[in-house]
Formats: structure tokens, sequence, C-alpha cells
């Protein structure tokens, strides 16, 4: 009877004994807990209680501000490939053509022939003509020999005077008949040469408006043709722009740059772009269609006082105004109100209140508070 009741005994005791073991195993950890981070806070309130050194101080970069008497910019407009010279090549006079000897895009030389007009006609008229001024100057011999016995006579009494004078004036009209006879020859010998166009320069042939086998009238386009050896640039400037004759820009045609010289600036306003006209001159070597957009791309300076920053050194202010970070002598931050004037990818042209020389903080100044003290990097 005593074993039953001598186990329940030895577990109980057992069981006691472990957790007193664990409840003291616990209260020893959470001891250490409080140590570790009592130890930290000490810790934490010596670090605040350093003085702050150099070391401590936020590091930023200065750069000396340098004035300038003003910036340049880049400009580019848009314009338009043309020829120096074009013209509509027709007859002065009506006919019958009897050949083009050009089609469109065909390239001709000065002095190349265009078309012919039928002369038959013409032809005939000089034959008509020329036998119209034989009979003349048959008349007018016969006239002279007229004039010589009339005159003969005359000296010896047997005619009047008034039979000579007329064998004289008869004289003097067959020959001015002649003259005009010849004259009527010489207009109808240049409307032959006139019935042949010529090219007037090299060029090429834009268009062809006339075919063999039609009638044209006086004035009436043949063909069009453009002169390709000198292509010009053609566009429009703001008045506020000005060029000298002979100034070279840039011009890029299909992406290729090229090397232009101004011709001539037009004196008048157009009406409507509000812009003056300007033509430049191209290298000889540019292949390009006429009608072609072109880019004109030059350097424009503007006269203002101010000094070049990075655009990271810019502050948004108060009202749409900006400010830069300096630093005074004694390194710390003072805000400056700075005008934009030009801005860049990188760096912006601004007029403000600082001195030739100032330290202006490069970057970073969003991040900075004025009246702060910082250390300064570069500035040299």
């Amino acid at each position: 009877m005593s074993e039953p009741t001598s186990k329940p005994s030895f577990l109980r005791r057992a069981v006691r004994r472990v957790v007193v073991i664990t409840l003291t195993s616990a209260t020893l950890v959470a001891a250490g807990a409080v140590v570790t981070i009592g130890t930290q806070e000490l810790q934490a309130r010596a670090d605040l209680a350093k003085p702050t050194t150099v070391a401590d101080l936020i590091p930023v970069r200065v750069q000396p501000i340098r004035y300038e008497e003003g910036y340049t910019i880049p400009r580019r407009y848009v314009g338009e490939l043309e020829t120096a010279q074009s013209t509509d090549i027709a007859f002065e006079f009506s006919g019958l053509v009897a050949d083009v000897l050009v089609d469109e895009g065909d390239r001709v030389a000065r002095g190349d022939i265009i078309a012919r007009l039928d002369t038959a006609l013409l032809e005939t008229e000089i034959a008509r003509l020329d036998a119209s001024r034989d009979a003349l100057n048959a008349q007018l011999a016969f006239a002279d020999l007229s004039v010589q016995r009339r005159q003969a006579l005359q000296e010896r009494g047997f005619t009047s005077t008034e039979a000579y004078d007329q064998a004289r004036f008869n004289s003097a009209e067959l020959t001015a008949r002649i003259a005009e006879t010849s004259a009527a020859i010489r207009n109808t010998e240049i409307q032959i040469e006139k019935a042949t166009l010529y090219a007037p320069f090299d060029g090429q042939i834009a268009a062809r408006q006339a075919d063999q086998g039609s009638t044209v009238s006086p004035g009436q386009t043949i063909a069009t043709l453009l002169e390709t050896s000198r292509p010009r640039v053609r566009v429009g400037l703001p008045l506020s722009v000005q060029l000298d004759p002979g100034a070279d820009v840039e011009v890029k045609i299909a992406g290729q740059a090229y090397q232009a010289t101004l011709l001539s600036m037009r004196p008048d306003v157009d009406s409507q772009t509000r812009t003056q006209t300007a033509l430049f001159d191209l290298p000889e070597s540019v292949m390009a269609q006429v009608g072609q957009t072109v880019s004109v791309s030059f350097d424009r300076h503007i006269d203002a006082m101010g000094a070049w920053v990075p655009v990271e050194a810019l502050r948004e202010g108060a009202k749409g105004l900006w400010t830069v970070m300096m630093l005074d002598d004694s390194d710390v931050l003072r805000p400056a109100a700075v005008e934009v004037l030009h801005a860049e990818a990188e760096r912006a042209y601004v007029r403000g209140s600082f001195q030739e020389g100032a330290a202006l903080v490069e970057r970073g100044a969003h991040r900075l508070t004025p009246g702060q003290t910082v250390r300064r990097i570069g500035g040299e």
C-alpha cells in the first residue's frame, strides 16, 4: 500500500523543480535585455552630448560666380530650297510647233535647243521680199538713168526743172522702198531665228507643256527650266535677327549638314509671317530637290550681364521666382534671388543679387536650409 502513495509525491516534486528552473531562466533573460537596452540608451545620450565637429557638417560643393557680358543661344529656322533661276521658256510669236526636243527631268546645257516652230511660211515670205527688192533695185537703176538724162537736158535747156526734180524724187522714193523691203527681210529672218528656242542657262527641265503639232500663241509656255547648279535657301527670319551679307550659317538638308553663305536680306516684311526673307547660297555640290525643307542654324548673341549656374543649383522660390544658395565667409548658407534669362539642359544663365566670385552651391540646394552651417568643398 505504500508504493502508490510515494509515486505521486515524487512526480509533484519533479514538476515543481522544472517550473522553478524555467522561471529562473526567464527572469535572467529579461534582466539581460533590460541591461542591454539601458546600455544602448546611455550610449545614445552620450553621443548626443558630444560637441559637433567639422567632420559632422554636411559637405557641399561650391563654385565661384563669374559674370559675363552676354550669352549665345543657338537658333534654328525652317526654310525651303529653291533654284537661283527659274524660267518659263516661250516663243515670242504664234506658230505651229515643229519639234520639242526635251522632256521633263532632262538636263540641258546653255545653248541646247528646246523646241522649234515651223518656218515654212516665213521662208516663203523672205523669198517674196527678196523678189520685191530685186524689182525695186531694177526700177531704181532706171530712175537713176532718168535723173542723169534729165540733168543733161536741163543743162542744155531742153527740159524743165520740174521734170528733173520729179526724176530725182522718184529715185529717192525707190531707194527708201528698197530699204523698207530690206528691213522686212531682216525682220522675217529674226523671226526664223527666234523660231528656235535655246536653253538660257544650264539646268533641268521641270515641266513640258507643249507637244509637236500644237499651235501656240505668243508667250505660251513650252517648258519650264530650273537652274540646279546653284541652289539657294529661302527662309523667313525674325526682325530681331540681323546678319551681314557674306555671313556663314549651317544648314541641314535631309540630315546632311552644309555651310551656306548669306546673299541678301529683303528690306520688306512678309505681310503674313511678319518676317524678313533671307537668301542663302549653297555649294554647287549640294544634291537636293527643289522645294525640299531646309533647317538653318546659327548662334545669336544676347547682351545681358549675368552668370552661368548649374540647373541643379536652382531652387524654386515664392511666386514663381528662383533662388540659389550662396556661402558666406563663415560657411553659412545664404539665399540669393535670381532671374533666369536662358536655360539649357544642364545650365542656366541668370542675373541676381550676388557678387563676382561669390561661392555658389552647385547642387542639392533644395535639401539645404538658409542659415545652416556646412562644410565647403571646392570653390577655388
